[in-house]
């Protein structure tokens, strides 16, 4: 796990004060809280008894210092790229054929994602696997997550982020690599695919943006119900994306107030977008998705995350044709979730496709080993 070579690389450690955490746990105990939902179900959005399960778990039992012991045991680094500081780990294999892989998160996701998946394919013969596997990792944080600075201008789009990283990957010395993502990373890993940049060799998708520019009039069972799930998808599940592509200001000023509000407002998405039986904790372990709130609530990144979504918000599911070679992976439960014939049809190249027996939107955290195997399987085309 040696560290780039590049001045311009900096070495990166997470520590936060322990006034910030002394100052979470004094907002949790002081939430003030709605009046209950009228339903019996979650369909007015998160009911008043599982937030405050949940909020009772982040004061009494949660420990960030965990997470950061653990993001700090993987080569963390700062680097400037267009005026931003971009936050990435970066760990190498120490098998020298390992081939370099750039894994991008979405919203609200984060590095923190990947971290299972680190080992696996970084050292595969350890975790059961086949040397001839073996990745070198990227993970960056998107612009305005996590660690990365925060934009102070506009015009911080999908491509913009996708032209950095390509800078990323050359100011690393890798001079041939794959990518891959879900949610806003695989938007991201298909415009680096569309973009066909030196020395990208392919990409791995488990989001495909892949729905015709004109949804045909005569759909088969699949494509109807790829229709059905985008228009749950912005619809009934739309409030978040309407709010962020719309007002990502107005919304930030309570989410940066409220711990119990910022926890809320991403439960309410592994409730919605997992492949779980009846609650989020069922496909998500409940430290996981704190570790994805705390990261959030520490880096105050609530409003600068947000605004993806307005930076974006021309986008569609109709995403670029790519001629690239391009690995998918669809899970059961994702939201919307595309039928083959669309997918073939957008991507003319396609390596491999792969159906998972279980999971959803939130891939990496939901079945790791799943999804390491798909991205093994997926880009062993590409190795030479």
């Amino acid at each position: 796990m040696t560290a780039p070579t590049s001045a311009l690389v900096r070495p990166f450690t997470v520590s936060i004060p322990d006034s910030e955490i002394d100052d979470v746990q004094q907002r949790l105990a002081g939430t003030r809280w709605p009046d209950p939902e009228t339903v019996d179900d979650w369909s007015q959005g998160v009911r008043v008894e599982n937030a405050r399960s949940l909020v009772d778990y982040w004061r009494h039992d949660y420990d960030w210092r965990r997470l950061e012991s653990r993001l700090n045991r993987f080569p963390q680094f700062l680097t400037e790229i267009d005026g931003l500081d971009i936050h990435f780990i970066h760990v190498r294999s120490k098998n020298p054929h390992a081939m370099p892989l750039l894994l991008t998160h979405g919203w609200p996701g984060s590095i923190i994602e990947f971290l299972k998946l680190i080992g696996p394919l970084t050292d595969p013969v350890s975790f059961g696997g086949d040397a001839a596997d073996s990745f070198d990792v990227v993970v960056p944080s998107l612009p305005g997550f996590g660690f990365s600075q925060k934009p102070t201008e506009t015009g911080w789009t999908v491509s913009r982020i996708a032209s950095a990283w390509v800078e990323l990957m050359k100011r690393l010395g890798y001079r041939s690599w794959a990518a891959q993502g879900g949610d806003w990373g695989a938007v991201v890993t298909t415009d680096l695919g569309a973009m066909r940049p030196e020395g990208l060799l392919g990409i791995h998708l488990n989001t495909q943006y892949a729905f015709p520019a004109q949804i045909p009039e005569t759909l088969s069972p699949e494509e109807r119900y790829a229709v059905e799930t985008l228009a749950r998808y912005t619809g009934d599940l739309g409030g978040s994306n309407h709010l962020h592509g719309t007002k990502p200001e107005t919304v930030g000023f309570a989410l940066a107030d409220s711990p119990a509000g910022q926890a809320a407002w991403i439960y309410e998405k592994f409730q919605s977008k997992t492949d779980n039986h009846g609650l989020a904790e069922d496909a998500i372990a409940v430290d996981d998705m704190l570790d994805a709130i705390s990261l959030y609530w520490f880096t105050n990144s609530a409003a600068s995350s947000g605004r993806i979504y307005w930076e974006n918000k021309s986008r569609t599911f109709a995403g670029p044709k790519v001629t690239l070679p391009v690995a998918v992976t669809v899970f059961p439960k994702d939201i919307p979730r595309l039928p083959r014939t669309w997918i073939e049809d957008t991507y003319t190249n396609l390596i491999h496709y792969g159906e998972a027996g279980k999971g959803g939107h939130f891939a990496a955290l939901e079945q790791p080993e799943i999804l390491v195997g798909e991205i093994r399987t997926g880009l062993r085309a590409l190795r030479s």
